[in-house]
């Protein structure tokens, strides 16, 4: 295999990982006198390019050099280009949405915010123990992956690189908070799209394909399971954005609607493109005959098998790029993690220092789990099919027509969505036992049958159907006590508004264009979500 020495990895890992530690402590020095407001989120401050960069970092992680060549060794180009496009389209939705949910909640900086404002309390909490949740999982599967790639690449012990990957992003995390994670992911954003861009095409330079195995392979055909994924992974991955508060935290700091719509669509093509390129080296792997190898291994190691054609400094810019992807992607869900548990659980009351305590706590539930080495792809795929069964429910109330769309229907509809499944699964399988483990899709996604695909449906729509029977069980009751008790049935009566200073904590003229746009459209807003 090209690889690199012992010494000469130890120096590439770690000297990346100092650099971004100087970096991260200089930045929080520059910016030490910043505000809890500011550690917190930087609304209304960012301009097109930087989001852009902060939403390719963001959107990335080290776990790409797993799945993307993965899923091109099972399902081919169909497949693959589906998974770019599913994962990439999706931030085109917060260029779309993220002005409406600003100005409806124009002082927040998380979508549980928005929630709580139109839902209430219990329906807010509810989003944000998901939101929390799925951002652990994301966090245990970046360190996983990272570790998985150090043993893979260097031959090294992976669980070092964990450990300081952990205290470089905490220790310059806990001082300067979202706006060092911004400011960082703009360099490691950078970094990244260069380093890929050099390593295609030196990976397209040093590769030698044999001809005969691209027809043999029928890589180049389309496959059940190609078709399958058309539907799964837009609906998997397009719900489950919803719930990475980093997104979130980056489309409230946008300057402008148009810096945000500008920032999304560049991120969008280069995602797509970076995606595509890491996913075709699995197709190279089976192409150059190195996969599936003998004894067959997994197409979740088709990248690395592949680089073990090539010469050890090609593996070497693999590694900086890998740890440039892990820290990008690590220190963005840390802030976004901190971010939302400050704003939603604590409702940014807690003392500076303590939100600087819970970032360094954070990190040893988050390493401890994800040295177990769990499955990425099943990390992935849970926290999926959770946002699949809550989030359309959710997304009804930003129509201002949907006024009567209340956060009781939302709770019901994403609890009742993974019932369905558990229904499904059930059914399908002839047992309960198999309909729970459909839950935790512990055949995977990539299995021969329709399992996984029923899921993804059964979870969306049977959301909307419990979130409408709940709907339609509350205002009956309603209308049935109305009508005992005397009282007035206002099951449909449009909430009240707000005054500005509710949602802007001033009563202050705003001092700009987008501001005024913005405690404007506050006034439609309801005062005080409603569960019931």
């Amino acid at each position: 295999m090209g690889q690199p020495s012992h010494q000469a990895s130890n120096a590439l890992i770690y000297l990346t990982y100092g650099a971004f530690l100087v970096i991260g402590i200089w930045i929080a020095w520059l910016w030490r006198g910043q505000s809890k407001k500011d550690f917190l989120a930087s609304n209304r401050t960012q301009k097109a390019i930087p989001l852009a960069l902060n939403f390719i970092a963001s959107a990335l992680g080290s776990g790409i050099l797993f799945t993307y060549p993965e899923i091109a060794t099972l399902a081919g180009v169909q497949g693959l280009v589906v998974y770019a496009l599913s994962s990439s389209l999706p931030l085109l939705a917060f260029g779309f949405l993220g002005p409406i949910i600003r100005r409806k909640c124009p002082e927040g900086f998380v979508l549980t915010e928005w929630t709580r404002q139109r839902y209430g309390v219990i329906a807010a909490l509810y989003l944000s123990i998901l939101t929390l949740i799925t951002l652990f999982l994301y966090m245990v599967a970046e360190l996983s992956a990272l570790q998985q790639i150090i043993n893979a690449l260097t031959g090294l012990n992976g669980l070092w690189a964990v450990i300081v990957q952990c205290i470089v992003t905490t220790v310059y995390t806990s001082l300067g908070g979202f706006r060092i994670s911004f400011i960082t992911d703009n360099i490691q954003g950078t970094m990244v799209v260069g380093l890929i861009i050099l390593g295609v095409i030196t990976v397209g330079v040093k590769t030698n394909v044999d001809r005969s195995l691209v027809e043999s392979s029928s890589l180049l055909d389309a496959s059940l399971l190609g078709w399958q994924l058309m539907y799964i992974l837009p609906v998997a991955i397009l719900t489950n954005d919803f719930f990475i508060s980093g997104f979130w935290l980056r489309t409230f700091a946008s300057k402008t609607d148009r810096d945000l719509r500008i920032g999304t669509s560049i991120a969008t093509v280069v995602v797509a493109c970076i995606l595509t390129l890491v996913g075709v080296s699995g197709l190279l792997a089976a192409w150059t005959g190195v996969w599936p190898g003998d004894p067959p291994q997994l197409g979740s190691i088709a990248f690395f098998l592949l680089l073990e054609q090539l010469p050890a400094w090609v593996v070497g810019i693999v590694i900086v790029m890998t740890v440039s992807l892990s820290t990008a992607a690590f220190d963005s869900l840390q802030s976004a993690m901190i971010s939302t548990g400050s704003n939603d659980l604590f409702r940014n009351r807690l003392n500076f220092w303590w939100i600087r305590l819970a970032v360094v706590l954070l990190i040893f539930p988050v390493a401890v789990v994800a040295l177990k080495s769990p499955s990425i792809l099943q990390i992935y795929l849970i926290s999926d099919l959770v946002s699949a069964s809550s989030i359309p429910v959710l997304v009804i109330g930003l129509s201002s027509k949907c006024y009567w769309w209340r956060g009781f229907e939302v709770v019901v509809g994403g609890l009742g969505g993974l019932l369905t499944v558990f229904i499904f699964g059930t059914i399908y399988y002839g047992n309960a036992k198999d309909g729970a483990n459909l839950l935790l899709l512990e055949q995977s996604l990539y299995v021969d049958d329709w399992s996984a695909f029923g899921a993804f449906v059964a979870a969306p729509i049977g959301g909307l159907l419990w979130g409408s029977g709940a709907f339609t069980v509350r205002v009956g009751v309603q209308w049935i006590l109305a009508k005992v008790r005397g009282h007035r049935f206002e099951a449909f009566d449009r909430p009240p508004v707000a005054d500005p200073s509710f949602l802007t904590g001033s009563d202050e003229r705003p001092s700009d264009e987008d501001d005024r746009e913005a405690t404007a459209t506050a006034k439609s807003s309801s005062l005080k979500g409603k569960f019931l």
